[in-house]
């Protein structure tokens, strides 16, 4: 039995083009990763199964098509020879569908387990390509460090030095429809530039990273408000608190985060934020990793 964590996926920002003849987004995104997660766990078993548990377990459901059986299965074929059987368990901490990359990571926990403990013969290209097939943010959360993506996500490249980023992940318990906050973006045809901006070669405090973040932009943010006003409601009162360095919608929603100064920021801010606001879901984190 061996465990790992998949850590939750954050998009420090998010530039999503016109969409292409297949319907596809072009966009060039900075991602990063929390040390924060849900938990993955493989062992022996008669059949390649699932169990699901933790805080979030009730959203999910655990067949065929959950990802981290798609990832298993996936790896199977690509193992191409006899492989034993294992099962899985999910510990679900992080909200379903809420822009944190929690089935990509899930199942990027799956191949990586899979391939350590069954000592497969799969180098790294083989096994991002195993997790690319199962979506867009699949190559980047199977590694689960701080990177560059472009293209329609399958063009990585290695993030700009940051400094450890202390953050508060705020969401108000409202699941958000991916495939409606891109319906509401085609619809608004408020596409953005997918060129990637200019980049400094290494940034050393939370506060130079929030100004220079604080000139990109997340272009999913707007349709994902219109979606779920809840989620302004959160970046509203993220970004009237003090200790807030920057504030975003991650992905396309519905969890808002904040940046702050230091841990001691981040954690009057989490505090302050679950007493004005118990139903919320609040987590405390740092960004940069890797914590896998």
């Amino acid at each position: 039995m061996a465990s790992t964590l998949a850590p939750a996926k954050v998009n420090l920002f998010l530039h999503v083009g016109a969409p292409d003849a297949s319907g596809y987004h072009p966009l060039c995104s900075l991602m990063t990763f929390a040390d924060y997660g849900d938990v993955v766990t493989i062992a022996e078993a008669e059949a390649v199964d699932l169990v699901i548990d933790g805080p979030f377990a009730a959203e999910l459901s655990s067949d065929d098509d959950n990802l981290v059986l798609r990832a298993a299965r996936a790896l199977i074929a690509e193992a191409r020879r006899p492989v034993p059987v294992v099962g899985f368990r999910l510990e679900k901490r992080l909200p379903v569908a809420s822009g944190l990359g929690g089935g990509s990571g899930d199942a990027g926990a799956a191949l990586r387990l899979m391939r350590e403990t069954l000592r497969l013969p799969i180098d790294d290209a083989r096994l991002e390509a195993v997790a690319a097939s199962l979506g867009a943010d699949g190559a980047a959360c199977l590694w689960a460090r701080p990177t560059l993506a472009e293209g329609y996500g399958e063009r990585l490249s290695p993030a700009p030095a940051l400094p450890v980023l202390d953050a508060v992940l705020v969401n108000p318990g409202v699941a958000v429809s991916t495939p409606e906050v891109y319906r509401r973006l085609d619809a608004s045809g408020a596409f953005g530039s997918v060129e990637r901006p200019p980049m400094p070669e290494a940034i050393e405090t939370p506060q130079e990273a929030a100004a220079w973040l604080s000139v990109l932009r997340n272009d999913l943010e707007a349709p994902a408000v219109a979606v779920a006003p809840a989620v302004g409601a959160v970046l509203e009162t993220l970004r009237a608190e003090p200790e807030t360095l920057l504030a975003r919608v991650s992905g396309s929603g519905g969890t808002c985060f904040a940046l702050c100064a230091s841990d001691i920021e981040a954690e009057g801010l989490a505090e302050r934020l679950e007493a004005m606001a118990p139903d919320w879901w609040v987590r405390r984190c740092r960004l940069g990793g890797p914590w896998a």
